[in-house]
C-alpha cells in the first residue's frame, strides 16, 4: 500500500520508521496535511498517518484513493470520523501504548511537588547548601504517600496503572468513574463529591466528554482538601484553568502539576501562565505519552493496523 506519514516531528525523530516503512512504500513528512499540501502529498495515498492534523473535507477530496487514516494516538476527534465514513475511508487507532509512559510521568510530577524539589534543587544549584554549617535543610516539610488517599478519575487502563502504583507505595485508592460506570472492584468506587473531600491527591486520567468538560471547576476545588495536590495527564478542558488559578492563588489547594492544555502549546493569555513562579506548580508540554518505548510501540502498533487492514482484518477501526 502507497503510505503517507505526516506529522514525524510530533512523533520523534529519534524513532526506528522500520515497521512502517515495511507495510507499504512510505512517504514521510515532518509537518501537518493542510488543505494546502494535500493534494500533491496524498494523489495517490491509500494510507495517511497522522497525529493531530485535523482532517477536513477538502483534504478528503484532494485524497481520491485513500482507503485509511492511521492515528498516531489513541485520540481521533481531529480524524473527522463523520466526513471520514462519507468518504469510505476508515479510521484506526492505537491503544495501550502509552500506559506504563502516563502513569510514570503522573508520579514525577507528583513526587515533583510533594517533595518540594524544586525548592531543594534551587537550594543546592546556588551555592547556599555548600555554604551553610548542617548537613541538610528541612525549611520546607515534606510528607509520605504512606497512608494517603489517592484519588483517581477514570478507571481504565491507565488509571489502573496508577491505582498498582499508589498501593505499592501505601496509599489507600478511592476513585470516581467518570463514565458514570465502572466494573473495577479491585478499588473503592465512590461518588464524585466524597472523591474530591477524602482525596490527598486526585489524578486525572479521564476522555474528554460532556461529562468530563470543566469537571474541577469552582465548585470542585471548594470541596478539596486545602493540603491536596492535583495531577492532570489526561486532557486540558476537564480542568477549568481559571478555577485553578484561583485554587493556587488562594491556596484553596496545595499544588498541581499540568502535562496537559485545552489549548496546546499553552496560549499566552492562559491564567496558568501567571503561575510560573509558583513552586507548587509544574506544567509539561503533553510529554507523558512520549517515552522512547512508548512512541516506539506506537509506531509499531500503526504499521500492524495497516498490515491488518490489507489482509482484511479490521483492527483498531473506530468507524465501523
Amino acid at each position: 500500500m502507497k503510505i503517507v506519514a505526516v506529522e514525524i516531528d510530533s512523533v520523534g525523530n529519534d524513532i526506528d520508521y522500520t515497521f512502517l516503512s515495511k507495510a507499504g512504500d512510505t512517504l514521510f513528512y515532518p509537518d501537518k496535511i493542510t488543505n494546502e499540501n494535500s493534494k500533491e502529498r496524498l494523489k495517490d495515498a491509500e494510507v495517511l498517518c497522522i497525529n493531530k492534523s485535523q482532517i477536513t473535507e477538502e483534504i478528503l477530496n484532494n485524497a481520491p484513493k485513500l482507503k485509511l487514516i492511521c492515528m498516531f494516538a489513541t485520540g481521533f476527534d481531529n480524524a473527522n470520523v463523520s466526513a471520514c465514513k462519507a468518504h469510505g475511508i476508515d479510521v484506526a487507532n492505537v491503544k495501550g501504548y502509552s500506559t506504563d509512559s502516563v502513569a510514570q510521568h503522573t508520579f514525577a510530577l507528583l513526587f515533583y511537588l510533594i517533595e518540594k524539589l524544586r525548592h531543594y534543587d534551587d537550594f543546592v544549584r546556588s551555592g547556599d547548601y555548600g555554604a551553610q554549617e548542617h548537613f541538610c535543610l528541612l525549611d520546607q516539610p515534606f510528607n509520605e504517600l504512606a497512608g494517603k488517599t489517592y484519588g483517581i478519575i477514570g478507571m481504565g487502563n491507565i488509571g489502573r496503572k496508577v491505582a498498582q502504583i499508589a498501593t505499592a507505595f501505601d496509599a489507600k485508592v478511592i476513585f470516581y468513574a467518570s463514565s458514570g460506570h465502572s466494573d473495577c472492584t479491585d478499588y473503592e468506587q465512590v461518588s464524585f463529591e466524597e472523591l474530591l473531600e477524602r482525596s490527598d491527591i486526585i489524578s486525572l486520567h479521564c476522555p474528554l466528554t460532556d461529562r468530563t468538560l470543566h469537571l474541577m471547576n469552582d465548585e470542585a476545588f471548594s470541596k478539596m482538601k486545602d493540603s491536596a495536590i492535583l495531577i492532570n495527564v489526561a486532557r486540558g478542558a476537564v480542568i477549568d484553568d481559571d478555577a485553578l488559578h484561583k485554587a493556587i492563588t488562594t491556596k484553596k489547594i496545595a499544588g498541581a502539576g499540568i502535562d496537559v492544555l485545552a489549548k496546546e502549546p499553552i496560549a499566552s493569555d492562559n491564567p496558568l501562565t501567571k503561575l510560573y513562579d509558583y513552586p507548587n506548580v509544574v506544567i509539561t508540554p503533553h510529554m507523558a505519552w512520549a517515552s522512547v518505548e512508548a512512541r516506539s510501540r506506537c509506531v509499531k502498533e500503526v504499521a500492524e493496523n495497516i498490515k491488518s487492514y490489507e489482509n482484511g482484518i479490521m483492527r483498531n477501526i473506530v468507524t465501523r
